[in-house]
């Protein structure tokens, strides 16, 4: 199905009221046209009708006419480099975007990536990019903590405990 074919279906699912309908259609060709600012502000429009600011914000943040309470919220949702990355679905070299600034936001995102990874990434590469759980410990999960241990040394005793009742029991038994 061609480009107009489905603007002109998101157009007839969006006055049926059939707005998660749209919505996808138009994820399905931000998807395939990752590079069109139409699109993506059309979706950030739907993502405005379900009241997602931070979705909103997604689809419009290579857009210098930009919401900023819909930018914020974006940024929080997604606070990591990482995860712009992902969630900007961008594809190709930053010379591919519409204007000056959205090379400069898409820019400014992978350089930041790459300098929490000291390496360098790529947009048509996600695995040069993706979060990774060692990325982000777990806070307290370095080195050892009072309740670890006494957690730790419960089960120790519950095992040799059980253990004990199962030799007893087998002693009993053979006699």
């Amino acid at each position: 199905m061609s480009l107009l074919n489905t603007l002109d279906r998101v157009d007839a699912d969006l006055a049926a009221g059939r707005v998660p309908v749209a919505r996808q259609r138009l994820r399905g060709l931000v998807s395939s046209f990752p590079h069109d600012p139409t699109l993506r502000r059309r979706l950030a429009e739907v993502y405005r009708l379900y009241g997602d600011a931070a979705e909103a914000g997604r689809w419009m943040y290579l857009e210098e006419d930009r919401r900023e309470d819909e930018t914020v919220a974006f940024e929080e949702r997604y606070a990591s480099p990482a995860r712009r990355m992902r969630a900007l679905a961008w594809r190709g070299p930053e010379a591919q975007a519409a204007t000056a600034f959205a090379r400069e936001q898409l820019a400014a995102v992978r350089a930041a990536r790459a300098g929490e990874l000291g390496r360098a990434v790529d947009w048509d590469d996600p695995a040069s990019y993706e979060e990774r759980a060692y990325d982000h410990p777990v806070p307290g999960s370095a080195g050892w903590t009072l309740k670890g241990v006494l957690v730790g040394g419960g089960c120790v005793v519950g095992v040799l405990l059980n253990l004990g009742i199962w030799v007893v029991g087998l002693v009993t038994i053979a006699d």
